[in-house]
């Protein structure tokens, strides 16, 4: 008898492994200097509309994409703005947005106090009736750590915040209309979900046959506020699939794209400085995987890649910063496409404008997607940079070259 049951534990015991190794078979990629992306507590805010009833003020943070921690009133015609980020340590990305207005038309002015150590980055961005502008500089005083801004008020809301909120509302209807009756080629899935329930989708991107297509992975929103990353994103892709394009046509049977819309969709509609709602930068997590939003795209990579018989020979991963840069691996010799980088870079210089490619090379020593890439792949992967203040034009530019550059030198054009 207790042969029998211990034949039957061992049985057991050999399927549970098996579904175990199942579930967690990626591969880990190692890097020199690894990062502690365990879960860490966030501080979520107060969703709530302060009111300053005494003098007629008022504003909110009750919408997706909001960043505001207080506002308190400092005379009858100054508010004091409290930001703080969702934990620390954190980078200095201090991001704010909040809808405020006023019982009767009149200027007011808004004092920014952020926890000390960090200063005010992001130059204010004023959305009323659809249109986005930035505040007019002669309405900005003070320094990076007293920043007061100027504004008039009036009963209809003013949204104030540190860059175009696009929330993964916003980015699902961007990516939804893209793919409506293009579903021949483009191919719209929710791979994952994050903690809060929110869907992780992906464009799958191809003409004709999927075995045996070299692959291209492009990502973006790791970080909430780097919506210019994300314009350039939206850019890129969209020349990708130009209809009109032969040369579109010929890529896409060639190629194959895998394009990430939104990998922290909790970050970005909780109004987080950088990182998603376990208080981690999944730009941090291209090793471990502990993270719900890097371990499902990379499984789904994996598999995608294993279905097919493909590799991966280029990523690109779109990012915001101060200024315009890439951000490149040094390795190159061996890779998958050891020359790209350089006849990518002269063919942007040509063909864009006054346009000088501001290039840093290294290779990742943290955990990070473009190392992740190199280690992992044997691929190119580059962090395309865009600036916090780039315009909207120049982006536009930049993404759509960017793209149609790509495309004639991955085809020997």
């Amino acid at each position: 008898m207790k042969t029998i049951f211990a034949k039957i534990l061992h049985s057991v015991l050999i399927v549970f492994f098996i579904f175990l190794y199942g579930c967690n078979n990626t591969k880990k990629v190692v890097f020199e200097t690894p990062v502690d992306t365990s879960s860490r507590k966030i501080g979520f805010q107060i969703k709530q509309t302060y009111q300053l009833k005494d003098i007629g003020v008022y504003a909110s943070n009750e919408f997706d994409g909001a960043r505001l921690n207080g506002f308190q009133k400092l005379n009858d015609s100054t508010a004091l703005v409290i930001i703080n980020p969702e934990n620390t340590p954190i980078n200095n990305s201090a991001y704010y947005a909040f809808k405020t207005w006023s019982d009767t038309t009149r200027p007011f002015y808004f004092k920014f106090r952020y926890p000390e150590g960090f200063k005010h980055r992001y130059f204010p961005k004023l959305k009323t009736e659809n249109t986005w502008i930035p505040i007019d500089s002669t309405k900005v005083t003070g320094d990076s750590i007293n920043t007061t801004i100027q504004v008039n008020l009036t009963k209809n809301p003013l949204l104030i915040a540190a860059q175009e909120i696009q929330s993964s509302s916003d980015v699902k209807k961007w990516y939804t209309d893209l793919a409506k009756d293009k579903e021949r080629y483009i191919r719209l899935s929710i791979y994952g979900k994050t903690i809060l329930n929110r869907e992780l989708p992906v464009l799958d991107i191809y003409k004709g046959a999927k075995e045996n297509k070299d692959i291209i992975v492009l990502f973006t929103r790791q970080h909430p506020p780097e919506v210019t990353g994300y314009f350039a994103f939206q850019k890129f892709v969209e020349a990708l699939i130009s209809d009109d394009s032969e040369i579109s046509n010929e890529f896409l049977n060639t190629y194959r794209i895998l394009a990430f819309p939104i990998l922290n969709p909790d970050g970005v509609d909780l109004g987080h400085w950088r990182h998603n709602a376990s208080g981690i930068d999944t730009n941090r997590d291209w090793s471990a995987y502990r993270q719900p939003e890097i371990r499902q795209t990379v499984r789904f990579i994996s598999q995608t890649l294993k279905d097919s018989n493909s590799r991966i020979i280029l990523g690109l991963d779109f990012h915001s910063t101060w200024y315009d840069i890439f951000y490149t691996n040094e390795t190159r010799e061996g890779t998958t496409l050891p020359f790209f980088i350089d006849s990518w870079f002269a063919a942007l210089e040509k063909n864009i404008p006054d346009y000088k490619v501001n290039e840093k090379a290294g290779n990742s020593k943290k955990p990070v997607s473009k190392g992740w890439l190199l280690y992992g792949h044997n691929a190119t992967g580059l962090t395309y940079e865009i600036g916090d203040n780039t315009p909207r034009d120049q982006i536009e530019i930049i993404g759509k070259t960017t793209a149609q550059q790509m495309m004639k030198i991955l085809l020997n054009k």
